[in-house]
């Protein structure tokens, strides 16, 4: 079929999910810091476990405790590699097969990326080097705006060739009449980052407080550097999470390049990257929400929409890991919810509350396992892109 994508919700035809295969690590440095900074702060549980099931009751704890920076940074590589327990891959692997089949058995072509090879394991640019990761939160970097294909300039730099694995697909929807475009790469210096966020929104940046970046010749100071999962998408309309100066960059690229067919509305700080664990659209004039305040701060029109405020989810929806474990999403991370219908919905099955919360709303729930969410950054619409879905063009703005 066609490339066409306008929204979240409308029938979904075509899809791709990702892949997990040969993830052997996550790798610590300056660009995965700041990119998890909200979460490497505030989400890390503490040693000390609290008495409540309750997850709201749990006190933020400063992450660095048990996170440190990396102190080599001024006299070394400035690099860690954390590795992954393989029980944990297998068990995601199996996890993303059912969510596969699950999409197939509602009617879903489903797709998915060229699996990374295990003996890749390093990306080198003229500017830095960093252990590459598989193609798993398939959404970031590649946005669908109707029948155009945009890479986005990436973020972390484990993930800078990511899209080199979604080649031949977007190739087929090229020769099929799709439009594509790559935003311009970084070179993703340590100067390329804007750390202002990091420096004000929260106590303590990412870890320990963030220096100055090392200088580098390929300096050519911020740079445009932005995930789709920043984009909430509706038909003609796309809301746009700004909280950096690469950010807004990388925003008034697509301003300028949708200019005629697309408007783009910014939202200030509302995360520090993705705003699909804060905010998504379920079907025109419904949003599911984190809060209120996350409603309260999205553009007027979509303050009119009614919202279903997710619950607060409970300590034992989740699996305890080793303290060494490194926690990289919030407790909310169930709200990254895939909508295959605007009745019908695909939910972690281990977010009952959730579940029941949607049901009431009279939603069709599809209730789909995945386990290991905190440890991989992302939930069931993180690991999927639609690419053929019924909706068009619509204005549901005036």
């Amino acid at each position: 079929m066609r490339l066409n994508s306008f929204d979240e919700w409308s029938p979904l035809r075509e899809v791709v999910v990702g892949s997990a295969e040969n993830y052997v690590s996550h790798e610590r440095e300056l660009s995965f810091d700041l990119f998890f900074h909200d979460n490497l702060v505030q989400d890390n549980p503490s040693r000390r476990k609290p008495s409540t099931t309750d997850l709201s009751a749990a006190p933020p704890c400063r992450s660095e405790w048990y996170y440190p920076r990396l102190k080599t940074r001024r006299g070394g590589s400035g690099r860690q590699r954390l590795p992954v327990a393989q029980r944990y891959v297998d068990e995601l692997n199996e996890d993303l097969e059912g969510l596969a089949d699950t999409l197939s058995s509602l009617g879903v072509t489903v797709h998915r990326p060229l699996p990374l090879p295990p003996d890749t394991a390093e990306v080198t640019t003229p500017a830095w080097s960093a252990s590459v990761v598989p193609p798993l939160n398939i959404r970031d970097n590649t946005l669908i705006v109707g029948d155009e294909i945009i890479e986005t300039p990436p973020m972390i730099r484990s993930r800078y060739f990511e899209t080199q694995l979604l080649k031949p697909l977007f190739q087929a929807y090229f020769s099929r009449g799709a439009r594509w475009s790559v935003m311009p790469r970084p070179l993703m210096t340590d100067a390329s980052f804007d750390l202002s966020y990091v420096r004000t929104a929260t106590a303590g940046g990412p870890t320990e407080p963030v220096g100055e970046p090392r200088p580098s010749p390929w300096d050519v100071g911020v740079e445009m550097m932005f995930d789709a999962a920043q984009c909430l998408r509706l038909g003609r309309d796309i809301v746009a999470n700004v909280s950096t100066e690469h950010h807004a960059l990388a925003v008034s690229w697509l301003e300028r390049h949708l200019v005629g067919r697309f408007r783009v509305h910014r939202v200030h700080q509302l995360s520090d990257s993705h705003i699909d664990s804060m905010v998504l659209a379920l079907r025109p004039g419904l949003l599911l929400v984190r809060s209120a305040a996350v409603a309260d701060a999205l553009p007027p029109a979509l303050r009119r929409w009614d919202r279903i405020v997710a619950p607060t989810p409970r300590r034992n929806d989740f699996p305890r890991y080793e303290d060494d474990a490194l926690i990289l999403t919030s407790p909310f991370i169930d709200l990254n919810v895939l909508s295959v219908a605007p009745d019908t919905v695909l939910v972690n099955e281990a977010s009952p509350e959730l579940i029941r919360t949607l049901e009431e709303a009279k939603f069709t729930v599809v209730p789909v396992r995945h386990r290991h969410r905190r440890l991989f950054g992302g939930g069931f619409h993180c690991f999927t892109l639609d690419t053929v879905r019924e909706g068009g063009p619509e204005d549901y703005f005036t």
